[in-house]
């Protein structure tokens, strides 16, 4: 299996902020922005992994910044890692100044997919290889969040307190 870059995962999403999709502040709801990237992150995964994929886990998410009403949203996510049958997707989020059409970074998020095959079991994916600087960065760091994830979940201990400060304190 070939393996290959973020950017061949990468995808983009923008929309408008309608009235409905607001709360009483006429701010975005969270659960809509948390669908939105939930669809830009399966798109991504599927884009990596040629394969169904489904949500394991969102693992990370920070809303940072209200999103008013009418405001233009792109949703940003792209594969940061794979592992075997896993794929840790990314997500950026940026809104646009209705003024000056400066955008900028309001929320982040770091979603888990798996692929499966036609009958719903997991199957492969292919490595990932990052490019640049910022993707290795999301790269080494998405192996020290899925450890972390085993220790917690009591699949994985560590041999010491010190090899456990070791992965996480770079």
């Amino acid at each position: 299996m070939e393996s290959k870059t973020p950017r061949e995962s990468r995808t983009l999403m923008t929309d408008m902020v309608l009235p409905s999709e607001t709360n009483p502040l006429n701010n975005l709801f969270g659960g809509e922005l948390l669908a939105r990237m939930d669809r830009a992150a399966s798109i991504a995964a599927r884009r990596h992994s040629r394969r169904i994929t489904v949500t394991a886990s969102v693992n990370h998410v920070a809303f940072n910044q209200a999103v008013p009403v009418g405001s233009v949203v792109t949703v940003e996510a792209a594969v940061s890692r794979a592992f075997r049958t896993s794929m840790e997707v990314f997500i950026d989020v940026w809104m646009e100044d209705r003024f000056n059409g400066e955008k900028s970074k309001v929320n982040e998020a770091i979603y888990t997919f798996v692929a499966v095959d036609d009958s719903g079991k997991p199957t492969l994916v292919p490595e990932l290889r990052p490019e640049t600087d910022l993707e290795i960065l999301r790269y080494e760091a998405a192996l020290r969040r899925k450890q972390l994830s085993l220790v917690l979940a009591g699949k994985m201990k560590p041999k010491d307190a010190t090899e456990l400060k070791a992965l996480f304190m770079d």
